[in-house]
């Protein structure tokens, strides 16, 4: 009888007793809808480094491509942790007299986990913006160290100043999505370090320019495409929650402004050099998504549109100047992309926001504007003096090119040891001298990844 009794209480047991889960609340739900949207739009912006990492190879040579990549992936993974570590806290912790914060690092005492993994993601994306700007000849030990100061220190203070009730923040200061605060300063950064680096070998020869044409433009194009895709998310989530009223407002600005930027950049070089530049033109779009960022929630759909048109004629005059007036050398035209259009999107708040107290055309007066430009030089001269201070002591420290030897024959196997491309020749051979002999490998890299002969008078 008690074995009876024992196995039914067992078999009891054993019955799943049905749990039921609390109904859904519309408080509930709208703090789930709004995750999944911050979410999806981290992802999107996550992807954008992938973008990244195409512009960057495909408007370069094919003998720097691995290093480009690596770089890239290096960017957001060093960039993640160390804004976990010190950054967020520096960014979004309580605030020392607006100046930055002084705790929430490694997350202590936050529990806004999504909150978190969606501005990691952009502090990446300010960081390698510098990455282009220094291809094919900065070694990849010192462009870390110059991505450790920047996620770690330099973008986090300028975040707290203008997304974190910092001074900037307290003046009225506008930028919804990061035209100053993440494109700005990766621009400013990206400058301070070409000034130190120097022109790639070939580029300037006397007062002549030499063109040294990327290897790959279609694949350019399509991390192009990309960064476009991501940028909704990049502007769209910068909502931090899936509003029906703002959500798509922000999303057609994105839009329209990075569409009438192509438009703009194409016909004005076809007005300008007789033909529509690919690579000018596809700098367009992202002329015009820097251009729209800080002003997607704060300007109508006519003034994005109208962003947008100036975004793509000052895009190709500023890249123009950079080149071939103050001799900068920026392979992928990041400083011009990120940097000119970067200030035009902040300024253009002061004219078109019609959210706030209203810009300059309609009717706020001039104090948004000159707001704005107060925000823009104040980054401009904090990003200039860290990241150009912190690089210079770099430099003496050791040198942060490379070699000529190295420079010459390609990053890829300099740094790496590898191509990111089979050829039918290898860049060394058994007789091949090393590599701080003579030029190694100059004769193949000399015939695949020519300077090019297009020159373009001063």
């Amino acid at each position: 009888m008690l074995k009876k009794i024992g196995f039914l209480l067992i078999l009891l047991l054993a019955i799943a007793t049905p749990a039921y889960a609390a109904a859904p609340t519309t408080e509930s739900l709208e703090l789930s809808i709004n995750l999944v949207w911050v979410m999806l739009a981290a992802f999107l912006v996550f992807f954008m480094h992938a973008g990244f990492a195409m512009v960057e190879s495909g408007f370069t040579r094919a003998k720097n491509s691995l290093n480009i990549l690596m770089k890239n992936f290096l960017t957001i993974s060093l960039a993640t942790l160390l804004y976990f570590i010190v950054g967020f806290g520096l960014m979004f912790g309580t605030s020392a007299g607006g100046f930055f914060g002084i705790d929430g690092f490694l997350l202590s005492g936050r529990e806004d986990i999504d909150f978190f993994v969606f501005q990691a993601v952009f502090a990446a994306t300010c960081a390698t913006i510098i990455s282009g700007a220094v291809a094919e000849r900065m070694k990849l030990s010192s462009y870390i160290l110059v991505t450790i100061a920047m996620t770690a220190v330099i973008y986090p203070v300028v975040g707290h100043w203008v997304w974190n009730g910092g001074w900037l923040s307290q003046l009225g200061f506008v930028d919804f999505a990061g035209s100053t605060v993440v494109h700005l300063t990766g621009a400013a950064g990206a400058l301070a370090v070409v000034l130190i680096l120097g022109p790639r070998i070939g580029k300037y020869k006397g007062k002549k320019i030499n063109a040294i044409p990327g290897h790959n433009i279609p694949i350019g194009a399509l991390g192009v495409f990309i960064l476009w895709l991501g940028w909704f998310g990049f502007n769209g989530g910068s909502t931090l929650a899936a509003d029906p009223s703002l959500v798509p407002t922000v999303i057609a600005a994105t839009l329209l402004s990075t569409s009438a930027s192509l438009v703009a950049a194409a016909f004005y070089t076809k007005l300008r050099f007789k033909k529509i530049d690919p690579s000018l033109s596809l700098n367009g779009v992202l002329g015009g998504l820097v251009g729209i960022t800080a002003g997607c929630a704060n300007v109508s759909l006519g003034g994005a549109i109208i962003i947008g048109l100036v975004s793509g004629i000052i895009l190709v005059e500023g890249i123009r100047f950079l080149e071939t007036k103050a001799k900068i050398d920026d392979p992928v035209g990041a400083i011009g992309v990120h940097g000119v259009c970067g200030i035009w999107g902040t300024l253009a708040v002061g004219l078109f926001d019609v959210a706030g107290g209203g810009g300059l055309f309609y009717g706020g007066g001039p104090d948004l504007f000159f707001t704005q430009l107060v925000g823009v030089v104040a980054v401009i001269v904090w990003t200039m003096l860290t990241v150009g201070g912190f690089t210079y002591a770099i430099n003496k420290a050791y040198s942060i090119r490379v070699s000529r030897e190295e420079e010459i024959s390609g990053l890829d196997f300099a740094e790496h040891g590898s191509n990111a491309y089979e050829l039918k020749e290898t860049l060394l051979t058994s007789e091949t001298e090393p590599l701080h002999g003579k030029a190694v490998g100059s004769d193949l890299a000399t015939r695949l990844n020519s300077l090019g002969s297009t020159r373009v008078e001063n």
